[in-house]
């Protein structure tokens, strides 16, 4: 479940289980990155690229039609180099966004000072974030919209930003799918061979240019980036991901930190990376599914899915068991069914809606669940796209198990306490098993006693996606770093969310630098009103990434 996340804007595509990599700390230093982390080549390669994107800078105008982005947001191109070890090779086009700061302080009425550019990542891998200046019109983030230009961009292989592809998108986005909770030795062999398929569509459509498509080379063109927008020092956002390969850049950049924000946070502790933290992340999303059936209980009268999370159990697994002989308007069975309702272990503002298509199904209405679950064929070319970069990232930047008993084992053994999202996690991720491309050199996160500048950490106590855990493994290694924790919550991604205690901590440490005490604690944000059956379902998510 690779994810992303932005505020109330986003939609969950495979599993989200970030990398870190291993290696000394980085030495506080400003000229180039320590050899220990990469080759000399890369490093020269990194520090010559950017010098060339500082000195052209972004020639921001008009955005494309295709970006759906009205003005005063303008769009532009950084160029980067493929192959950090070459330089002047081969490059590749990165699309960029941005909103001007701009505004007047409401006490005074004077115009806000300009604090820079702040650069936003919303995780996957392999989302977008062009979106990003529309929170501008957000109260949430007015005053930070006023000091910063607002900046979001696609990563490499995203969107416009020479796109990966390792499927045909109508296969793909193929429905109705199956979802066994336990699957046979015949289920787990279709699935061997898919992801053996899939692995090696990568490489044939890719080519060479496969092995570039990894965190270390997203750190890269982030150096790049902040030197092409005129920035001495980054200011930077990251959320899921986003946090994940922000701390790698805060680890071998620490002189080129301003400020930083790392939201839902990926545990960058080395033994936990890749293949350790997908099956933390499945036991995760068993609890906070618990929590979503424990409320659609609380609301029995409403919705008539059980008066307990067992009984709600019961409901759901009855309508999967109908879905597996007759899917809903021929697209929805159980892998559309699984898909949707993961969404539940991310964001509990569709919880109402999802347990009212629930309920209607069971009442002999199909139509809500077939509006939630069912595929969208207009979306199945980003779908597909944002797969191929989520599946090259995580499997070209570190070691995966490569025998499938391995897999068999570990996630049979987790799968008997924590059934809801273990095998689709598993599936997800099995690519990585039969990946050709050779793999990265770890990077261990961290920094040296004060090499950083103060940093914030926000994380939910229960978000499953990201588990509460690394965000105080993120804080153990970067010294300085203030950790304000949603307690008793689990939404995936917080910062200028439903929370004004998180959104205040975020907004004064974005707009003065200082944090918090190094922890601190909000009360959990307002659970969600039911929704009556004889109203409208609350609308949809913006699909923000994909």
């Amino acid at each position: 479940m690779r994810a992303l996340a932005l505020y109330g804007a986003a939609t969950t595509l495979g599993s989200l289980v970030l990398t870190a990599l291993t290696a000394a700390p980085a030495l506080p230093s400003s000229q180039g990155v320590p050899e220990a982390f990469q080759g000399a080549a890369e490093a020269h390669g990194t520090e010559l690229a950017a010098g060339r994107a500082q000195a052209l800078g972004v020639k921001f105008g008009k955005c494309p039609a295709s970006e759906e982005l009205p003005a005063p947001v303008q769009c532009g191109t950084v160029r980067v180099p493929l192959d950090y070890a070459k330089p002047r090779g081969k490059q590749i086009e990165l699309t960029v966004s941005r909103l001007k700061a701009g505004g007047k302080d409401a006490k005074s009425g004077k115009p806000v000072a300009r604090q820079g550019a702040l650069v936003y990542n919303p995780g996957g891998p392999g989302a977008s974030s062009m979106y990003f200046p529309l929170v501008s019109g957000m109260p949430e983030w007015k005053k930070i919209a006023a000091a910063y230009d607002l900046v979001g961009y696609s990563p490499r292989g995203v969107a416009r930003s020479a796109p990966l592809s390792c499927a045909d998108p109508k296969d793909f986005a193929a429905a109705p799918t199956q979802s066994p909770v336990h699957p046979s030795d015949s289920y787990k062999k279709e699935r061997i061979a898919r992801a053996k398929t899939y692995a090696q569509g990568c490489a044939r459509r890719a080519g060479a240019a496969l092995r570039h498509y990894h965190s270390l080379n997203n750190v890269r063109d982030l150096e790049v980036l902040r030197a092409a927008l005129g920035e001495r020092k980054l200011n930077f956002m990251g959320a899921s991901y986003g946090t994940y390969f922000g701390a790698v850049y805060a680890t071998l950049y620490p002189s080129h930190v301003r400020r930083m924000v790392f939201d839902s946070v990926v545990n960058p502790d080395p033994g936990q990376i890749w293949y350790r933290n997908n099956l933390d992340q499945s036991a995760a999303f068993e609890d906070r599914w618990e929590d979503f059936r424990t409320w659609v209980a609380k609301h029995d009268k409403t919705y008539g899915l059980g008066d307990s999370p067992e009984a709600v159990q019961h409901s759901y697994a009855k309508v999967r068991a109908e879905l597996s002989h007759k899917p809903a308007g021929g697209k929805v069975g159980p892998g559309q069914l699984q898909g949707a309702y993961l969404q539940a272990g991310y964001y509990d503002d569709v919880w109402a809606m999802r347990a009212t298509a629930l309920s209607q199904y069971l009442k002999g209405n199909p139509k809500p669940l077939i509006e939630q679950a069912a595929p969208r064929p207009e979306a199945a070319k980003d779908d597909e796209n944002g797969n191929a970069v989520y599946t090259a990232v995580e499997c070209n930047d570190a070691r995966w198990p490569t025998d499938f008993r391995t897999w068999d084992r570990d996630n049979s053994r987790l799968a008997q306490r924590a059934p809801f999202e273990t095998w689709d996690n598993a599936w997800m991720n099995l690519p990585c098993a039969y990946w050709p491309a050779p793999r990265q050199r770890p990077v261990d996160v961290r920094a040296a006693k004060g090499a950083l500048p103060p940093t914030l950490i926000l994380a939910a106590e229960r978000d499953a996606a990201t588990p509460y855990k690394g965000a105080l493994e993120l804080q153990k290694r970067l010294p300085g770093a203030a950790l304000v924790t949603e307690k008793d919550a689990g939404t995936h991604g917080i910062g200028g969310g439903a929370n004004a205690c998180v959104n205040k901590h975020m907004e004064t440490y974005l707009l003065t630098g200082k944090t918090p005490v190094r922890r601190a604690a909000c009360a959990p944000h307002q659970e969600p009103n039911p929704v009556s059956l004889d109203r409208h379902a609350l609308p949809e998510r913006i699909p923000a990434a994909v």
